[in-house]
This record gives C-alpha cells, structure tokens and sequence, in this order.
C-alpha cells in the first residue's frame, strides 16, 4: 500500500551500504549504520530549501504577530471573519501557514518507511524491496555490540517480524545498546527544540504557542525515551542522526539570517544618515535634506560663489567694473545718464543768453 514510500527509502539506503560496504565490508555493521545515518543526512539535504523557507516564513510571521493579535481581539466572536482576515494579513506579507509544517510533515514517510524497511529484515526472507536474498542475509548478520540493527527491545508482531527475533516481548539483551541511544537521542531533540523556541519573538506569544513549546520541549523528548523501546536500533541512529542535523542546520541558518538582518539594519542606518544634514547645519523651513553627494556639490558651489563675489566686490572698490571696460562702452545705462547731463548743461546756457539779449534790448 506504501510501497510509493517503501521503494525510495530502500533504494537510498542500498546505495550507501553499497558505498560504504565498499570501504569497510559488506557484512560489517559499521557500513549499515552509516548507510542509515547518510540515508537520513540525504533526505533531510533535499529538504533544505523547505527548511529555509519555513524558518524565514516564522520570522515574518512573528514580525506581525501584534497585527495577529489586533485581529484576534477584534473578530473575537466571528469565527469566519477572524479567519478571513488572517488569509488577508499572510497573503499581504506573502507567508504561507502550510510552508512552515512542509518539513516536519517530509519527514514523517520518510521515519515510516524506514522503519517498515528494517523490520522487514528478517532470516531466510529472499527479498525486501531493493535488497536481494544477499542483501537481506547482510543485514541479519551484521552486528553492532553484538546486537543486530534491526533488534528492539520490545517487539510488536503488529510492525512486523525482526531481524534476530521474530516472537514478540521484551528482549533485554538490546538494552545494553538501545538505552544510551534512546537518552541521547531524547537529549538531542530536547536542545533542537530549545534552540528553536529561543528563536521566537515573546511579543508573538500565544496560549497555542506555549503549548506547542512544552510539546516540543519535554513531552517530544520524553516520547522518545519511552517508546524508544519499541523501536529497532537502526531506526534509533535514524531518529539520533536526523536530530543532530536539525541542530547544526538551525545554527548555520540562523546564523545567517542574523547576519543578513544586521546587515539590512546597518544599510538603513546609513541611508537616514545620508539623508539627514550636516552636524552642525540647521536645515531651512520646507527644505527637503539633500544626500550626502548633493550636500557636497551645493557647499563647493557655494565656495566658488563667495570667490566670485570677493572679485567683484575688489573690482568695484578700484572702480573699475567687473567685466574690466569703461562705462562708455559699458552699461548702456550710464550712457543715458551721460547724454541726459549734456543735454541739460546746453539748455541752462540757451536760457542764460536769452536773458543778456533782452536786458540788452531794454537798455
């Protein structure tokens, strides 16, 4: 019925007993477990991007979480309104509410099909999906402490047969083995999910997500612990591997995005710096603030401005004009000027022997 799932795991898993059976024998239990724990780095490296883009979607939603609660509060009683506009509100910042579930829900085949793959190693079986009858009987040979991967210690005819043992119960001989597993496995998903919710923004706070936060905190870890037991050793070192990669996925992503954040916060910085004046200068009423290059061009305009004044003002003191010609040639103004005197000296001189020639004539 699974199969669709059941074929791909086994074939990722065959290819790297293959590689490492090349290095360390087909038959060694080293090869099987790396085999599994590079079955799981190979799937949790194809889901990457995913990854990414649910970490950065939680991020924005966390940005908006006040405009969240504002919707919350405000259609507390209309169920479908409140809905309506937590579409509208994720479709504006472009998150998708789905994106961030995307690889928690890859992984969940990914555990079943491997965990139905190494139950179904079992003694004298001729095949299981892409191993052979030879691949099969490597597998039920091979040992790690002197336990076999696919041995738990509590069997359940229900998951199907075992590797070593095929009648269910408890099987206290694997404990020796399962146990340190299972603490460190239930210790490595502890810190995966601390380091996440240290992540969160408190003012996106909810009665859900402190829910969530205690699922993920203690209960996820403490399944782990418990129904370990249940589980074989190979799926243990898958459950122990993907949560090791978790981990130093989250830091180098994180990291980066820290970086990046910092890095858009110094770039605005600088931009309002650039846009704002001058210390010491007072910026006019109405004036917009100028760039820093547009600043730097007014102020050396400004300088060659006050050159040019402090010629003119020299030339004129001389009394020589500015552009260095006399005033006949000069300003037409001062030729009228001129004309308009002469012209008044001649009419004074008319009017003055007029009056000789009469007195003159009188006399």
């Amino acid at each position: 019925m699974l199969d669709f799932i059941y074929y791909p795991v086994s074939f990722i898993l065959w290819c790297w007993h293959k590689v490492f059976g090349f290095v360390f024998g087909d038959d060694n239990a080293i090869a099987w477990v790396l085999g599994i724990v590079f079955l799981t780095f190979t799937v949790r490296g194809i889901m990457f991007k995913p990854f990414v883009k649910q970490v950065r979607s939680m991020k924005k939603m966390q940005d908006f979480a006040p405009e969240i609660k504002k919707i919350q509060k405000k259609y507390a009683n209309d169920r479908q309104r409140q809905a309506m506009e937590m579409q509208k509100l994720q479709r504006e910042h472009g998150v998708n509410p789905l994106g961030s579930c995307l690889p928690m829900l890859l992984q969940i085949p990914v555990f079943i099909g491997l965990n139905h793959v190494l139950r179904m190693f079992a003694p004298g079986k001729e095949s299981n999906y892409f191993f052979d009858a030879e691949g099969v009987r490597s597998y039920v040979d091979a040992k790690l402490f002197g336990v076999n991967l696919g041995d738990a210690i509590n069997h359940v005819s229900a998951l199907g047969g075992g590797a070593a043992a095929a009648e269910p119960g408890w099987h206290w001989h694997v404990a020796p083995v399962a146990i340190p597993l299972m603490i460190v496995a239930s210790v490595a998903t502890h810190f995966t999910a601390r380091h996440s919710v240290a992540r969160q923004n408190p003012a996106s706070a909810t009665a859900q997500t402190a829910m969530m936060n205690r699922l993920t905190l203690w209960i996820f870890p403490a399944g782990v612990l418990i129904f370990g037991a249940f589980f074989p050793i190979g799926l243990l070192i898958y459950w122990l591997a993907n949560n090791c990669w978790t981990l130093m996925q989250q830091r180098l992503v994180y990291t980066k995005i820290d970086k990046e954040e910092e890095a858009k916060k110094v770039e605005a910085k600088e931009k309002r710096s650039n846009l704002g004046p001058k210390p010491g200068q007072k910026p006019q009423v109405g004036q917009k603030p100028k760039p820093a290059q547009q600043q730097k061009k007014a102020a050396d305009s400004e300088s060659e401005g006050g050159t040019g004044s402090a010629k003119s003002a020299g030339a004129a003191k001389n009394g020589t004009p500015k552009n260095g010609k006399s005033p006949k040639s000069g300003n037409p103004s001062n030729v009228k000027g001129g004309a308009w005197a002469k012209n008044g000296g001649n009419q004074q001189r008319s009017a003055t022997q007029g009056k000789k020639a009469q007195g003159r004539k009188r006399r």
